[in-house]
C-alpha cells in the first residue's frame, strides 16, 4: 500500500516540512489554533506549559504518522540518488 506522505523528512537535521496541501493545511490550523489560544492565557505558568506541550505533540504526532521515517541527517545520502 502506497501512502501518501504530507510532509518530507529535512535535508538537514531531524524534523519534517510539508509537502502536500493537506501537509501546510495542518501547519496553518495549528499555527492559527495555537496563537489564539495563547492570546487567551492567563498568567497560570504550568497550566500554560502543559497546553504548550500537548499543541507540540499533537503535531509531532500528526507529522510522524503522515511523515517520512525521521532521522537526522545532513545532506542527502549517497544511497539515495
Amino acid at each position: 500500500m502506497n501512502k501518501k506522505i504530507w510532509f518530507k523528512r529535512k535535508l538537514y537535521g531531524w524534523g519534517w516540512t510539508p509537502t502536500t496541501w493537506e501537509g501546510w493545511l495542518v501547519i496553518l490550523l495549528w499555527v492559527i489554533i495555537f496563537i489564539s489560544l495563547v492570546q487567551t492565557m492567563d498568567h497560570e505558568w504550568l497550566k500554560n506549559i502543559v497546553f504548550m506541550i500537548i499543541m507540540i505533540s499533537i503535531l509531532i504526532f500528526i507529522c510522524y504518522k503522515k511523515g517520512e521515517k525521521p532521522k537526522w541527517q545532513w545532506g542527502q545520502d549517497k544511497i539515495d540518488n
